[in-house]
């Protein structure tokens, strides 16, 4: 899609109807207590809608709707291929509200209409359209067994679904949890991020539209404990899948051992090293990985590649090459199609970040923070692209999780040192590794304890492939891929016996 003036989208903003009320049960309602909370541009304070700040008693409501859904079967027990049908046509109706879906999305959250335009909403349909054209192509199992009985093992959809999830990725997240929860056959209530609700109200809208039964897709917005800890406590929900940080992604374990011991799905923080050896090729290339992996998405990303691991011969050198890509990353209005590092998402995240910079010792490149003038609204700010460097993996900015475009750069003498360094922390998310060596570059992919790891290159891997961490990352599950449907499905062992009843006779 070509992309528009700043102009041009400012005029479409401005002439958005957004979404109001929690969607449940296939209609927008005002939350139960008839109280709202401010939604607010983060670029600029503007405040954007009153959004129904629901509480446990939306959630109990939702449940209930959902409940109904799945046990009467109108989604549940459709064919496989009824099921596909109408997320298919879900995804054509995005197609054709992409823009709106876009500029939304960028206003609500200060993420680039650049990457909305580019990424999230192309991927989020993607995600939706993959997991749908998976649905009547993936089978369920005979055992082997002895010739007087068959075993069947079958995959059944495992019914409610609770959906929390974070405020980085709105739509895309949202795509990665319902696309295989709903491919599955269940029904689920989805709590999206207080600070970015508008694009999944919408999106819930669409589904309606598209032949989604109502009951199955239900948003309910508001706070963690108001609507989130309801949730994770429910004891007619079946399963949780969370992604956020790691302390509040515990809690659901709490939730749910002081519940019905629902099933549980974690996927949580990180601090991602790339590792740099004095034999990578091109280190101008290798700077620009270096340079997206740590500030795309104003470092709003849990695999985000914010521990820069360098070789003592190349990272001058390097560091050089970062500066240069790093000048490209241009702070600015989000909905400047040039612009490539919007606002962070809130005045509090704003000032965490900022609070990180303060401790930064060293500061190679960057640094600076601007932030939003907004009469005290909950507006976020402006921090540019910050490389720091720090003394070893000891220091804050090197183990604490900022969520901010900042990376610290840790110097090393070898490899085995840099796997060391690589493995010195809670988490296990994502890693890369940039070496010309093969036999080094397979040794250390093997040897990072990481859901993910790239060679000489930064990503996630794509749809085809599972993401999720290790240790303090990641619990119980993947999104993404074939492998993201098993959590959302529990397996059953239909055993039949077709012994000859003569054959068992005893004479």
């Amino acid at each position: 899609m070509e992309l528009l003036t700043q102009d041009e989208y400012k005029s479409i903003a401005a002439d958005l109807t957004l979404p109001t009320g929690a969607f449940i049960d296939g209609a927008y309602r005002p939350a139960v207590s008839g109280e709202t909370f401010e939604t607010v541009n983060p670029a600029t304070g503007e405040k954007l809608a009153d959004i129904a700040a629901c509480g446990a008693a939306d959630v109990d409501f939702a449940v209930e709707k959902a409940r109904e859904a799945f046990d009467d079967g109108r989604w549940s027990k459709l064919h496989p291929s009824e099921r596909k049908d109408v997320l298919i046509r879900l995804c054509k109706l995005m197609t054709r509200n992409a823009r709106e879906l876009a500029v939304m999305e960028s206003i609500d959250s200060g993420k680039t209409i650049f990457d909305c335009e580019t990424v999230d909403v192309p991927e989020t349909i993607h995600c939706l359209k993959w997991h749908a054209e998976a649905i009547d192509k993936i089978y369920d199992q005979v055992s082997p067994a002895s010739d007087d009985h068959i075993a069947m093992v079958v995959r059944e959809p495992i019914g409610v679904v609770g959906l929390v999830l974070p405020w980085n990725f709105p739509l895309l997240m949202l795509a990665w949890k319902i696309g295989p929860a709903l491919a599955a056959g269940c029904s689920v209530v989805v709590k999206p991020a207080a600070e970015t609700t508008l694009t999944a109200l919408r999106l819930a809208e669409l589904a309606m539209e598209a032949g989604l039964p109502r009951g199955v897709l239900n948003i309910v917005p508001g706070g963690g404990a108001a609507v989130g800890e309801p949730i994770g406590r429910h004891m007619d929900v079946d399963m949780v899948s969370f992604t956020g940080s790691t302390v509040t992604g515990k809690r659901f374990l709490t939730y749910s051992a002081e519940s019905n011991a629902k099933e549980v799905v974690l996927e949580m923080g990180g601090k991602n090293p790339a590792i740099v050896m004095d034999d990578a090729e091109n280190l101008d290339r290798v700077a620009a990985h270096i340079v997206n992996g740590a500030f795309w998405n104003m470092g709003e990303n849990c695999s985000a590649a914010s521990r820069l691991i360098v070789h003592k011969d190349v990272k001058a050198e390097l560091l050089e090459r970062i500066a240069h890509h790093a000048k490209q990353w241009n702070i600015g209005d989000p909905l400047d199609p040039e612009t490539r590092m919007g606002a962070l998402v809130s005045k509090g995240h704003y000032n965490k970040v900022c609070g990180y910079l303060d401790q930064a010792e060293n500061v190679v490149i960057g640094g600076k923070a601007d932030s939003v003038q907004s009469g005290g609204k909950a507006a976020g700010g402006f921090v540019e692209a910050t490389v720091v460097e720090v003394s070893g993996n000891d220091a804050t900015l090197a183990r604490e999780e900022i969520f901010g475009p900042v990376l610290s750069v840790i110097e090393v003498s070898g490899f085995d040192e840099a796997i060391k360094i690589a493995n010195d922390t809670e988490y296990g998310l994502c890693a890369s590794i940039f070496t010309a060596n093969a036999k080094r570059a397979i040794r250390g992919a093997r040897a990072i304890r990481a859901g993910t790891v790239t060679v000489n290159s930064f990503g996630e891997g794509d749809i085809t492939t599972p993401f999720g961490g290790f240790k303090q990352s990641g619990f119980g599950g993947r999104d993404n891929s074939v492998h993201a449907h098993d959590q959302y499905t529990q397996l059953k062992t239909i055993w039949i016996d077709l012994a000859d009843d003569a054959d068992e006779a005893v004479d």
